[in-house]
């Protein structure tokens, strides 16, 4: 086998092979690869592939649970979620290429994450996402949330499939390296789940959907490499994406799955044909022979390196049955879609790619996969941080001028002019709408529902990555119980810096530790997700940023509850124990320009009794309106509720020993703001199962919010400064570091 480029050390480090992995191939082949199998073996053994840093602590991760039908390892989770219904869900990245090019980045994204599901056999019902941006005053910063929340309206909208929640943040941190993390949750019948195992030597294996170009390429590569200052020149990297197209790729696979004809099938995500076909082969102990003369192209003179590594979109590989090639033609071809038999199942074991007659490709696909790169890094444990003393940190002006302060910051600012971008009641299934605790969907045929959201405190995961770790899949569990849902099941978007750095690899390790404590408290296993490494630029990474995308179910999803206020005359109930936690608070760093402290204490088992608490008093109809305290503690959770209700909301005095300040904008976790028409049974409810609970205000006609006796602030006031920034912002108005108050 002859290529016409020589291997040199350089060709070797450009595809992102180090000299000790590069040796492992050259054991692999007993020989020098060629150019294509250079760029085989680069993507399959790529961080974004391989996962060859992160998939020690993967493994610690707990993921089975009696509901779960498929865990990691396949294009997304499977659970079991009743009625004959199977919930097909994932998380995914696209970071790099959203930086780069935010449309598009952000629309493939999105994209890709459609087809890890549908691939299933499951029809997507709704898209989340999470997204961290730059300080706004960074030159760039305007520019990639317009882009980024476009590509994400744009695809989404087209496909038809709602995007009903998620989360958008902003710090110093990202300058370099946004996140654009995409979920896609689709149902489908619990007995029709289809897999990606190759079987049946023989078999026809069919490329469907699009043509193939030259965008994408190395796109994986890319993903599992930092930014330095030449990021304009890979803009030919990232893929160009085509929704109508998607839209009918998903009616013709979900019409071929209606019928026995497919085998296995894989879409063609990071490193394209290659690993979809690598990945089919391996899972199912065969191997795989293409011909890559037969790939549609769109573009003339394409290398067989290119055909292979190419990311372009809406694109699937098949394994049929013997016979049914010219049925399952007949469908995408009615759909206006791209058919070809490109290749065939063989017992030998190896991935072959010829061109021209030649062979281009022919490696062993056993150690091709099995013998990636898997490392044990160096890694150093986060200094845990001093505590900060509540008492040393009043607020410079009027609690009443703080909270207004915390409801126009850029984070905590309301996210409307987002999600208004996005379509989020197509389908006609969507219950609660975006900036709730959590979004929640109706199932078809059925008066049931499910509930989502997608969830991190980054600021945490550096103060103390072990205990942020376990506080994002708390919060995300807490988000879910806040409307009424059980939690059964999550999904993960693991975003860090780069791994050979030892306090970054303490980050990830930590992080993952307190994500695997509390997934095992609260029975919350993790069935699918993405790590996403590498992101940072010029030696300046993101902040630790373990996303957690959950999901539940509620029987009765007309049972749900939001978090606005009802009606005036309700009493306010705190679930939960207050201490006045201001560590590494919002509050403290947007009041007082600090970030010292250590996060809020997470305890799962208190976590789990207060969640099954409120969930059992949602279920007796005894909670009017729910809101999970989190970001700014009491005091926003207040505003929130009064600003999204009909009623306004006057609080009591603090507890005794607690200054006003700490009482209203502590984090403490595990708690939960009710309002209800009987607290009697509600604070009985919460004595029998050994809950902290306590009356702290009620619900008034006045739209006002009383944070003290005397100082009430109008709802109009609250709402000019909570929904002005953003819109301000994109508009040009605001200089995004400091908001307009009234």
């Amino acid at each position: 086998m002859t290529d016409p480029s020589p291997i040199t050390p350089e060709l070797v480090a450009g595809h992102g092979l180090t000299p000790g992995e590069y040796q492992t191939v050259l054991e692999i082949m007993g020989r020098e690869p060629t150019l294509a199998e250079l760029g085989v073996f680069s993507v399959m053994w790529s961080e974004h592939c391989s996962y060859k840093s992160s998939k020690k602590w993967l493994k610690t991760l707990p993921t089975e649970a009696r509901h779960v039908i498929q865990g990691p390892g396949e294009n997304a989770g499977v659970i079991d979620i009743g009625g004959g219904l199977a919930c097909v869900f994932k998380i995914e990245s696209h970071n790099h290429p959203s930086f780069i090019e935010p449309y598009q980045g952000a629309a493939t994204g999105v994209g890709g994450i459609m087809r890890d599901v549908f691939t299933m056999g499951a029809r997507p019902v709704a898209n989340l996402n999470a997204l961290r941006f730059g300080e706004p005053a960074h030159p760039k910063s305007r520019h990639l949330v317009s882009g980024v929340v476009a590509g994400i309206a744009g695809y989404g909208n087209c496909m038809g499939v709602p995007t009903v929640g998620g989360e958008c943040d902003f710090d110093p941190a990202y300058n370099g390296n946004i996140l654009v993390n995409a979920m896609t949750v689709g149902i489908a019948p619990a007995d029709r789940i289809f897999y990606s195992a190759a079987a049946g030597p023989g078999n026809p294996v069919v490329y469907v959907g699009s043509k193939t170009g030259r965008d994408g390429i190395h796109g994986a590569t890319m993903a599992s490499a930092t930014f330095e200052d030449d990021s304009e020149e890979k803009r030919p990297t990232v893929q160009v994406g085509d929704p109508f197209t998607e839209k009918l790729l998903l009616e013709a696979c979900l019409e071929l799955m209606a019928t026995d004809a497919i085998v296995a099938i894989q879409d063609m995500g990071a490193a394209g044909l290659t690993s979809s076909s690598v990945e089919m082969s391996s899972k199912g102990g065969v191997g795989i022979e293409l011909d890559l003369d037969l790939v549609p192209t769109r573009e003339t003179g394409m290398t067989a390196y290119e055909i292979l590594l190419s990311e372009s979109q809406e694109r699937m590989l098949m394994v049929l049955k013997p016979g049914r090639e010219e049925e399952a033609r007949g469908i995408f071809e009615k759909w206006e879609l791209d058919f070809a038999v490109i290749g065939r199942i063989t017992r030998s074991g190896r991935f072959v790619a010829r061109m021209g007659g030649e062979p281009a490709a022919d490696i062993p696909v056993d150690p091709l996969v099995g013998e990636a790169p898997e490392y044990d890094r160096p890694w150093e444990v986060t200094p845990q941080p001093a505590p900060v003393d509540p008492a040393g940190c009043a607020p410079p002006g009027s609690v009443e001028d703080a909270l207004l302060t915390l409801l126009a910051s850029p984070d905590q600012a309301s996210k409307r002019w987002i999600w208004e971008q996005y379509d989020h009641l197509v389908m006609g299934r969507t219950r609660i709408r975006p900036g709730g605790n959590a979004a929640v969907v109706g199932l078809p045929e059925s008066g049931r529902a499910l509930a989502l959201t997608t969830d991190c405190t980054p600021r945490y995961c550096l103060a103390d990555p072990v205990a942020g770790g376990r506080q994002a899949v708390a919060e995300a569990w807490r988000n879910l119980t806040a409307v009424g849902a059980t939690p059964l099941a999550m999904t993960n978007n693991l975003n860090f810096g780069d791994p050979t750095r030892p306090e970054i690899m303490g980050q990830l390790a930590g992080c993952v530790t307190g994500m695997a404590e509390a997934c095992r408290a609260l029975d919350f296993p993790v069935v699918s997700g993405n790590v996403s490494l590498y992101n940072e630029t010029a030696g300046q990474a993101i902040l630790p940023t373990p996303v957690v995308g959950g999901v539940g179910v509620l029987e009765d999803g007309a049972a749900s509850v939001d978090r606005a206020t009802v009606a005036p005359g309700h009493t306010l109930v705190l679930i939960g124990g207050t201490a006045g936690h201001l560590g590494a608070s919002i509050y403290l760093r947007d009041l007082l320009g600090r970030t010292d402290g250590a996060p809020p204490a997470v305890d799962p088992e208190a976590e789990r009794r207060n969640g099954d608490l409120v969930r059992r008093l949602i279920g007796s109809g005894d909670v009017l309106a729910c809101h999970d305290l989190s970001d700014g503690g009491l005091a926003l959770a207040l505003a929130e509720m009064a600003l999204a209700g009909r009623a306004g909301i006057a609080l009591d005095a603090p507890p005794v020993g607690l200054p006003l300040h700490a009482w209203l904008f502590g984090e403490d976790q595990g708690r939960y703001l009710i309002e209800t028409a009987d607290a009697a049974a509600a604070l009985a409810a919460a004595t029998a199962a050994g809950v902290p609970a306590a009356v702290i205000g009620e619900t008034v006609a006045e739209p006002s919010l009383t944070l003290r006796e005397g100082c009430p602030i109008s709802l109009a006031r609250l709402r000019e400064a909570h929904e002005g920034w953003l819109p301000g912002w994109i508009g040009g108005s605001q200089s995004g570091t400091a908001a307009a108050r009234s």
